[in-house]
């Protein structure tokens, strides 16, 4: 398939000139996340941890990450060019650029474990937003098509985004339904925000790019390759409070966002289907291991209302990672029933978020069971001596 170029939107100013002026509210931050995330070494999170916590510049990072010195002032000049030429072809294309950090960067994809550096986005529009995932196989049936498109017009019509990946099968029947009512809906790339891809949706992009949002965390004129989907799944479960999986085989691909909304801390939600049917044996699998049974909005609706109702009556009590990790003091140890008692979250979820903070270097634990909060400011400076 071959991929085009969505024609310039017009926007607001936020952008740098070439010679690297500050522009229509960019800031140096800003400019430094762009060059960031053209330095960081990779999928590892040391880059985002230090560019969170404010306490470094770039040269510094350069040198923290294991650069020596000749390669860091390579390294950074480098960046700071592709970060030029970046916001430049950004301001003729019409993007955006939304900066981790900045009151404009969604609050939930920045809860996650490896959030995008910098977001790129077509629109002005908040991205704070109720939503919902979407996603399905590119080679769905008539039937799956069908269910597809009515949750994301049912859920559209009652006011919720619906995020997806604008691929061809499930989710573009999730975005065409979100757009029928006049909804709002957000594709996530696997390429640049200025890239149609797969070119047969081009009609549709240009629709998503009038009406709702095109988000990606590549630069403008980033081609599609294979190994940036599995890192665009985890923006589209990111930003989502749920997910909802339709049609999906053992070896669907979106089996991998289920897998990482999981992980996030997401609500799983799966469509079931026929037993005699290999198509829908990742979806069993998923209400198997304790994934809501979807027929109808309402059921989405349930799930979503239903936790923020059980959340809203646990008061005092922490339901997202940030705040379980705020109330456990530093050096402390915690049984897994005391932690239990500070937090909303069932025990799965529970156990899987101490997972991923021991994971992070956050959380140890000791040899009776107990988890032990850490410094995690001395944890990011032992990474990075």
């Amino acid at each position: 398939m071959h991929a085009g170029h969505l024609p310039p939107c017009p926007l607001g100013r936020e952008y740098v000139a070439p010679g690297m002026q500050v522009l229509g509210g960019m800031t140096p931050a800003d400019i430094t996340a762009v060059a960031l995330s053209f330095l960081r070494p990779g999928p590892d999170t040391l880059a985002c941890q230090l560019i969170r916590q404010e306490a470094l510049g770039l040269m510094e990072l350069g040198f923290r990450v294991g650069f020596a010195p000749d390669e860091v002032r390579a390294r950074v000049a480098d960046a700071l060019r592709r970060a030029e030429a970046a916001l430049t072809d950004a301001a003729r294309l019409g993007l955006r650029v939304v900066a981790a950090r900045t009151p404009a960067y969604p609050s939930r994809l920045a809860e996650i474990i490896d959030p995008p550096i910098v977001l790129w986005t077509n629109g002005d529009a908040s991205l704070e937003t109720r939503s919902v995932a979407i996603v399905g196989p590119r080679r769905a049936t008539p039937a799956g098509l069908h269910v597809a498109h009515e949750l994301g017009r049912d859920l559209a019509a009652a006011g919720w985004t619906i995020v997806s990946g604008m691929a061809l099968g499930v989710d573009g029947a999730a975005h065409e339904g979100a757009l029928e009512p006049g909804g709002e809906t957000l594709a996530v790339l696997g390429c640049g925000a200025d890239i149609v891809y797969p070119y047969a949706h081009r009609a549709l992009a240009a629709r998503i790019a009038e009406h709702g949002r095109i988000l990606s965390e590549f630069p403008p004129g980033t081609p599609p390759r294979p190994w940036h989907f599995p890192r665009r799944n985890r923006v589209i479960s990111g930003l989502a409070q749920a997910i909802v999986v339709v049609e999906a085989s053992e070896k669907s691909g979106s089996l991998i966002t289920a897998r990482l909304a999981m992980e996030q801390g997401r609500d799983v939600l799966a469509v079931p289907g026929s037993a005699a049917s290999g198509r829908y044996r990742g979806s069993h699998a998923l209400i198997k291991d304790g994934a809501r049974l979807v027929e109808t909005m309402d059921d989405v609706l349930d799930e979503i209302e239903g936790v923020s109702r059980i959340r809203a009556g646990q008061a005092g009590k922490a339901c997202v990672l940030s705040e379980l990790e705020g109330m456990m003091a530093v050096g402390e140890p915690y049984s897994v029933d005391e932690v239990a008692a500070l937090s909303c979250l069932p025990a799965p979820d529970l156990l899987a978020q101490l997972g991923r903070l021991e994971v992070e270097g956050r959380m140890s634990r000791t040899a009776g069971g107990n988890f032990v909060r850490l410094d995690s400011t001395a944890s990011v400076r032992e990474i990075g001596s």
